[in-house]
């Protein structure tokens, strides 16, 4: 590893080929990580890739892929021009066809050899001399051909003294094979080797000189039925990727010298003018210089009301254009889209390890060379002790069992089957999840801390009172207010005039209009004097509101803003605003109680405010006035106490809180230093998605356990059925080809098991990224 902590860091993601089980994935790890300038390298079994992060001063892609050859495996080299995620899939679906044949030629050529097995002692015919080398001739293309790339990889891992499942597949058909050839071609060396009686197709039923090729053909017949299973079912994990990416558009309108032109997605680069008409997807992110229009972007934020959009503002790539044309400024383009970005996300989260996942790795890794040990143990022991007639046929029977049920790849597929479909299935529902860690310990949280502004709030105030004094009317009162504020910068101001244009008043141009710093404003306003400030203001002009101090203060009580209005020197009411709570956020928080979790409101607002906006979201416990620099340090606070702390936020202050938290989750609409801090984001700016993320992890965590679980058990029930440890009391043996179908069962229901996961929704529907 380097020691220059300051070196420039890079990450790479490499597609890993020749790999098969979990034992495969660990060697390519610690290769990695013990290659030079290697800051940290994980290998994910599910996707076939190895994501790295190094020093660029110390090492190079070039060099990486050199440490993953000298393991004995390889990568995917993408051709330029082409998509990595197209490339992949054309490989895995290229691996799979070829798996496909392989079980085909094979299933062909052992049907007609384990039929002339079984029937030996039946058939007469099947009796004669000629039957071994028949089967001879029908089993070597199976073991050559279909199961070649076992013996390969067997052979690439001894090169490395290493030993992983090819080692035991390769070692029990191979022995099953050698021996049976020699036993055919020079029976006389076997001459005291005799068949156990009603063994069958394990040992042909012949008196004497037993052969198995009817084992090694079976075995590895099923066994890649169990491949190509398992190889369907893993490219299935990747389709939220592929659905994502497949939102995009394949072309763009652009205009470069004038002329218009339709290129290809990847051709559009940074600062290019592109068109987009009626009814188009937007190809990539840009800023609108021309024309306006309504744009769809329920792909991104789940809001099924197209927005607005005019000169100036920000369009995004895969979203639609709904009615009108315009033109707009390609800004971030590639891999710097926010569809490429939120991609990216899962394929990170997809790439990482969950702390579950570390016990799976360690057994697998000493897993192997236990197993041999054990088939070992069981071939001497059933010799030694068997009966000297049949020794060596059960010794070496039960061996071979034990060599084939033993394969730890359904332990290496457990956790990042169901990691990826979990963090997949997340993007569906809008939560991005950035990594395994994030995913495990969500489920956990004893206490969510919610920022206040923007998160349970709106982050903008609204116009929420009205109350007209001296006759007056509400809209009216609002019309004058609105007039007087229309040029004004002011959030609060804003909230006013968006409230009047909503109800459709007509709003005048006001005159002498003067800002008074610290209290409110005055202007004339259809020739008559105007005011709008606070209860100084209306007390340094001699304007009476004793009538109304008790709604003010009232008002203030709840949390909103109080601003009194006078017209003509006497008053006129009040108008109040406020940042008010999304509609979804009391929902939210009681859902989150009802799951057992502590809702904490942590805000650097006044204490009065903060606590009534968390009556009305229903929080009992409020951190208020609390400084950014502050906020950190009270999640410390609650972790001290020793809880599981998730915070929720959206802002630049919110960084250091969202990094301290045991889980940080960003709101999507929030700013890109909060997302970044994060562990968890949220598409869109829902608190329904935090209970999304929380079930979710649970599902994911659940199937986890569920599928380790499953894969301890089989081996510790399996093994021991294989090396004949039921056989004195029950008279019990496995056959090798069942312990082949057993073996692949279970790697195809560890995955399946994962698949389930497809089927999952939360109990509060947050919003959805449609794809």
């Amino acid at each position: 590893m380097s020691s220059n902590a300051v070196a420039p860091t890079e990450s790479l993601d490499l597609p890993i080929t020749g790999m098969t089980c979990a034992a495969c994935a660990n060697r390519v790890e610690r290769a990695l990580k013990d290659a030079p300038g290697v800051r940290s390298a994980g290998v994910n079994l599910a996707t076939n890739r190895a994501t790295i992060e190094f020093d660029k001063k110390s090492t190079n892609a070039q060099a990486l892929i050199a440490a993953v050859k000298d393991a004995g495996y390889g990568t995917l080299a993408v051709p330029n021009g082409s998509s990595t995620e197209d490339y992949e899939r054309d490989a895995r679906l290229s691996e799979y066809r070829a798996l496909l044949r392989k079980f085909r030629v094979a299933v062909a050529l052992s049907l007609p050899v384990l039929f002339a097995a079984m029937s030996h002692g039946r058939i007469a015919l099947l009796d004669a001399p000629w039957v071994p080398w028949a089967e001879l001739v029908l089993t070597t293309p199976v073991i050559f051909y279909c199961g070649g790339q076992f013996y390969r990889s067997a052979w690439a891992a001894f090169r490395h003294r290493a030993a992983d499942m090819n080692t035991l597949i390769a070692l029990g058909t191979g022995a099953a094979y050698i021996y049976s050839v020699a036993a055919t071609i020079a029976p006389g060396l076997f001459a005291g080797v005799t068949a156990q009686p009603g063994m069958g197709a394990m040992t042909g039923g012949r008196p004497m000189v037993p052969v198995y090729f009817e084992a090694a053909s079976a075995i590895i017949a099923l066994i890649l039925l169990g491949r190509v299973l398992e190889a369907r079912a893993k490219g299935q994990t990747g389709d939220a990727i592929r659905r994502l990416l497949g939102l995009q558009a394949k072309t763009a309108r652009v205009v470069r010298d004038g002329v218009e032109s339709d290129v290809p997605l990847e051709a559009v680069v940074a600062g290019d003018i592109v068109i987009v008409k009626p009814g188009e997807k937007i190809p990539v992110d840009g800023v609108i210089v021309e024309g306006s229009s309504a744009v769809d972007e329920s792909m991104l934020t789940g809001e099924s009301i197209p927005a607005a959009k005019k000169a100036g503002d920000t369009v995004f790539g895969a979203t639609m254009n709904a009615t009108g044309s315009f033109r707009f400024k390609a800004t971030n383009v590639g891999k710097d889209s926010a569809l490429q970005q939120i991609v990216r996300l899962v394929q990170d989260a997809q790439g990482t390890k969950a702390p579950i996942a570390r016990l799976a790795d360690v057994i697998s890794g000493i897993f192997t060379p236990i197993v041999l040990c054990i088939a070992i143990a069981t071939f001497v022991v059933w010799f030694v002790l068997g009966n000297p007639e049949t020794r060596f046929t059960l010794a070496f029977v039960n061996a071979i069992a034990v060599l084939v049920i033993a394969c730890p790849c359904a332990l290496g597929l457990a956790t990042p089957t169901a990691v990826m479909v979990g963090t997949g299935k997340g993007a569906e529902s809008g939560v991005l999840i950035k990594g395994g860690e994030a995913l495990e310990t969500a489920h956990k949280l004893q206490v969510i801390v919610l920022d206040k502004t923007g998160t349970i709030t709106r982050g903008k105030p609204e116009l929420t009172d009205l109350i007209p004094e001296n006759g007056i009317s509400a809209d009216e009162l609002l019309r004058i207010v609105a007039s007087a504020e229309r040029g004004s910068e002011h959030p609060l101001a804003s909230a006013i005039v968006r409230a009047a244009e909503a109800k459709g008043l007509t709003l005048t141009d006001a005159t002498s209009f003067n800002a008074i710093a610290g209290h409110g404003i005055e202007a004339t306003i259809e020739e008559r004097a105007f005011l709008l400030g606070n209860e100084r203001l209306m007390t340094a002009r001699g304007i009476q509101i004793a009538s109304s101090e008790a709604a003010a203060a009232a008002l203030a009580e709840s949390g909103k803003t109080p601003m009194f209005v006078a017209l003509d020197g006497k008053f006129a009411g009040i108008v109040a605003a406020a940042d008010t709570i999304k509609p979804e956020s009391r929902e939210a928080v009681a859902t989150l109680q009802q799951m057992g979790i502590e809702v904490v409101m942590l805000t650097g607002d006044n204490r009065r405010t903060a606590e009534a906006v968390a009556r009305e979201a229903g929080i009992t416990r409020v951190l208020a006035e609390v400084l950014p620099a502050d906020k950190a340090r009270e999640i410390k606070r609650l972790q001290d106490e020793g809880r599981i702390v998730g915070m929720v936020g959206d802002g630049i202050n919110d960084a250091p809180a969202l990094a301290q938290a045991d889980v940080g989750i960003a709101i999507g609409t929030g700013t890109d230093v909060a997302i970044d801090a994060s562990d968890i984001t949220l598409l869109r700016g829902d608190l329904r998605g935090v209970i999304a993320a929380l079930d979710l992890s649970k599902a994911t965590i659940r199937t986890v356990k569920q599928n380790l679980f499953w894969a301890f058990i089989y081996n510790a029930l399996g093994i021991p059925l294989a090396a004949g440890v039921l056989f004195p009391f029950t008279g019990w043996l496995l056959s090798p080809i069942f312990a082949s179908a057993a073996m692949s069962l279970s790697s195809v229901s560890v995955v399946t098991n994962s698949l389930r996961l497809r089927r999952f929704k939360p109990r509060v529907s947050a919003t959805a990224v449609h794809v």
